[in-house]
C-alpha cells in the first residue's frame, strides 16, 4: 500500500470527515493498493488533550532549600547537620545546600513552596 495523500482539515477532499469528526481531525490519509486495486480513506484523531504539569524549576547546588525533618527522625537530623545544615527556630526548618542533598533521603523532605 502507497500513501500518496495527506490533507489537512479544510483541504479538498476532506469536508465530510471534517463533519463529521470537527476539531478532533488531525489529518486525512488516501492510501492505495495497487495489487487490489483499493483507495483507503484513514483519519487521525484527536482522543485526548491534557495540560501538561508545570515544569520543575532547577535548583542550583549551593542554593540553600528548606528541608523539614520531624521529631524523632534523629538519623536525618545527623545527617544535615553532618553535611553543613543550618536549623532556623522561628520556621523550624533546616537549610541545607541542594547539591548535598540531592539523590538522598534528605531530598525527599525538601519544602519546595517554603
Amino acid at each position: 500500500m502507497i500513501t500518496r495523500l495527506k490533507l489537512k482539515p479544510g483541504q479538498k477532499g476532506t469536508k465530510a470527515v471534517v463533519e463529521k469528526y470537527g476539531d478532533a481531525l488531525v489529518c486525512v490519509r488516501y492510501r492505495y493498493d495497487e495489487a487490489s486495486r483499493i483507495r483507503t480513506k484513514t483519519v487521525e484523531l484527536i482522543e485526548e488533550q491534557k495540560e501538561l504539569p508545570a515544569p520543575r524549576r532547577k535548583i542550583k547546588d549551593d542554593a540553600l532549600v528548606p528541608v523539614r525533618i520531624a521529631y524523632g527522625e534523629v538519623e536525618l537530623g545527623r545527617m544535615a547537620k553532618m553535611i553543613g545544615g543550618k536549623w532556623d527556630k522561628s520556621s523550624k526548618l533546616w537549610y541545607v545546600p541542594y547539591g548535598k542533598i540531592k539523590k538522598t533521603e534528605l531530598e525527599k523532605h525538601m519544602i519546595l513552596d517554603a
